[in-house]
């Protein structure tokens, strides 16, 4: 089985022959691979050979994620939200994995607030001004969704924050009115175009859960332990419906120490991965900050779990 089929399996809610993974950003190509390309992932050069040398140095970074750390997909996170690059690394990487493609302000979220006094205000006297710019947002999001899976994009991560740790940006009723029905055109025009609606967000989401479900992304990434998100009780409430990605506590993979790595890993895998329907990864990205031995950590208990339960380890190499 190769990584496209099981992340295909995973989301269709059977058990592949082991957990898929991956990251969303993977911040640390010089940690782990002597790797250190001429721009960061989120830089992206104006002049087209400076452009195509940018792709071309990120493109050996994912075909190393993939070889030595056992990915079984790739978000082109470099340069993000690029048809080209996505176009380069799909016909690179061809059907081995699945190749997506993130987009950012698709919809209201933390993230893209300048002045909560002003949101705040508009929310409760103005609400036509929120829902107006929630649309000029919403049909941005779906050109570039065009462009990116006219170019071989095979999920769309959309990525908005919506939650702090005490729970979402705003009530679920203010959500409801100006985020839920623009995450649900979104994500049925992501359908649309053949391709996988996948949603990123941390914090605290458990009273805005069913919008999201009922909004219709295909998976969820975060599962924000730091913010008190529970793998397993989601689960539970999401099962047949969306599948998970993530809960590895990423302050543990900041900060350590190895055996709260380890426990959180542990529990991820064995809450998530029964009957299908979770993607193991940390619970943000792998940024820069982490140490690379943390994630190694993070891959050790994968490969032990894998090993127990005798799943194939071949494409996951360790590193010292």
């Amino acid at each position: 089985m190769n990584g496209r089929q099981r992340m295909l399996k995973a989301i269709s809610f059977e058990e592949p022959d082991r957990p898929p993974h991956f990251e969303m950003v993977f911040d640390l190509p010089r940690q782990a691979f002597g790797l250190t390309p001429h721009y960061r992932w989120h830089e992206v050069p104006n002049d087209p050979v400076q452009k195509e040398i940018h792709i071309s140095d990120w493109l050996r970074i994912y075909e190393r994620l993939i070889a030595d750390f056992g990915w079984d997909a790739i978000q082109v996170f470099a340069p993000p939200q690029d048809p080209d690059g996505v176009r380069r690394v799909r016909k690179a990487l061809g059907d081995q994995v699945m190749v997506g493609a993130i987009v950012w302000k698709a919809i209201w979220s933390i993230d893209i607030i300048p002045d909560w006094e002003r949101f705040s205000e508009d929310l409760i006297e103005n609400p036509r001004s929120i829902i107006d710019q929630a649309e000029k947002l919403c049909l941005a999001a779906e050109q570039l969704i065009d462009r990116l899976t006219e170019a071989g994009a095979e999920f769309i991560m959309m990525a908005s924050d919506v939650g702090f740790n005490g729970g979402p940006f705003i009530s679920p009723g203010h959500f409801r009115q100006v985020v839920t029905p623009y995450l649900h055109r979104l994500c049925q025009h992501v359908t649309r175009r053949g391709a996988i609606p996948m949603m990123h967000t941390d914090g605290m989401i458990m009273s805005i859960l069913d919008q999201i479900m009922e909004a219709g992304p295909k998976v969820l990434q975060s599962i924000d332990p730091m913010a008190g998100m529970d793998i397993a009780a989601v689960k539970k409430l999401t099962y047949g419906k969306m599948a998970l990605m993530g809960n590895v506590q990423c302050s543990y993979l900041e900060q350590g120490p190895e055996e709260a790595i380890r426990r959180s890993a542990l529990c991820c895998l064995d809450q998530g991965s029964p009957g299908g329907g979770y993607i193991y990864s940390s619970s943000n990205t792998i940024f820069d900050g982490v140490p690379l031995r943390n994630y190694l950590v993070m891959l050790e208990v994968y490969r032990e779990w894998c090993a127990r339960h005798g799943c194939p380890l071949s494409p996951i190499k360790a590193h010292s």
